[in-house]
């Protein structure tokens, strides 16, 4: 082989090499894993409720949850009442004395929305839609 005729084997060789790189480059960005609740929706987000004479547990706390993704409280009361759930549009949710699995549509605009016991006067959770 000529030295031309190396340089120019050379030349493609590398181009290929690039080529075949820059092809995979989506391939791998798009296999990393991730905390974030986007793509961490596999089904819905549970929260555990529990609502004892004037005490709510939990009490205002944060919870991350994706656009559309799914809510549900597994209410434990000792009687029955509300849920307002303040998300476009607003909902309302009645549970029973006992146990009861309340289900919040999926909220499809980014931000905070507070679900709350107006009867206690309590927000019970921070949904941050992301």
């Amino acid at each position: 082989m000529t030295q031309p005729e190396q340089k120019d084997w050379t030349m493609r060789r590398t181009v290929a090499c690039l080529a075949v790189l820059l092809c995979s480059l989506p391939a791998l960005t798009a296999c990393g894993g991730s905390d974030s609740p986007k793509e961490a929706d596999t089904g819905p987000k549970v929260i555990e409720v529990t609502i004892e004479g004037e005490s709510v547990t939990p009490n205002g706390e944060r919870v991350e949850v994706a656009v559309g993704q799914q809510v549900e409280l597994d209410v434990t009361s000792d009687a029955p009442g509300t849920i307002h759930v303040h998300s476009t549009p607003e909902q309302e949710l009645d549970y029973e004395a006992g146990t009861s699995t309340l289900t919040i549509e999926g909220i499809d605009k980014p931000g905070t929305v507070d679900v709350e016991s107006h009867e206690l006067e309590k927000v019970i959770v921070q949904l941050e839609v992301r």
